[in-house]
């Protein structure tokens, strides 16, 4: 009994151990990311070197039947540039790390790509602040001064956000974060500042979830996502997406 009394202890204190060492290695995991991108890359590392390939990806993130007409800008150096003309009021493009909440590890990752297309709505009153904060990141300034200069933008020159205002990020080509690769297929919706209570965003069984983007973030917006069963090239989404 003695004997038995021993193994059991031993399993026990084994068991014990592996959990403590499965998350210090989860814990340490985290901290390298972390520490994998603790500043801005080079200019180069964010950019595109094929244009096609930037236009092909902005287009993904929605159906051709909405991304066919839409303008299509990529960034250069400066900021967005509009590589195609639109004729239908959506604008589609890829946009790059730093729109990630301002806490967020990967705010920096210069891997990150997010094919996304806006409405005509969100056109006028949300993608100002993609151009807004990539002119500031551009620019070389740290996260503090480029919360600053939004909110100096959000009160003298940001539109109020209009009703309607939604994008697509429907694209297999995406690379979100180096977690959630391409995600799920989602629809987005922005309203003012609101409860997510409102849109029973986050309760259970519910389809609509808060993005973390605006949350804390100095725009006055808040941002819904919602999964979608296909991703824009008609190809079924992973199971549970829906």
């Amino acid at each position: 009994m003695k004997i038995a009394r021993n193994i059991m202890k031993a399993i026990i204190f084994a068991t014990l151990l592996v959990t403590v060492l499965e998350s210090a290695s989860l814990e340490a995991r985290f901290q390298e990311t972390a520490a994998s991108y603790p500043k801005m890359a080079s200019i180069d590392q964010y950019l595109i070197a094929d244009r096609n390939a930037e236009i092909a990806m902005a287009r993904s993130s929605a159906p051709p039947s909405i991304s066919t007409g839409a303008e299509v800008m990529v960034l250069g150096r400066r900021g967005y540039e509009i590589a195609v003309k639109g004729k239908n009021g959506f604008v589609c493009l890829v946009e790059r790390s730093w729109m990630s909440p301002f806490d967020f590890p990967e705010f920096w990752n210069p891997k990150m790509r997010g094919p996304i297309c806006f409405n005509p709505a969100a056109v006028r009153s949300i993608l100002p602040l993609t151009f807004k904060r990539t002119e500031l990141v551009l620019a070389g300034l740290s996260k503090a001064q480029i919360i600053e200069g939004i909110k100096a933008f959000d009160a003298k020159e940001l539109p109020p956000v209009e009703p309607g205002a939604m994008c697509y990020m429907m694209s297999t080509q995406g690379y979100l974060n180096d977690s959630a690769g391409h995600w799920v297929p989602h629809l987005m919706f922005y309203v003012p500042l609101t409860d997510p209570k409102s849109w029973g965003a986050g309760l259970p069984g519910s389809p609509v979830m808060l993005n973390p983007q605006f949350k804390g973030a100095p725009e006055p917006i808040t941002e819904f996502m919602i999964p979608v069963a296909t991703w824009s090239d008609g190809t079924a989404a992973p199971k549970g997406a829906q």
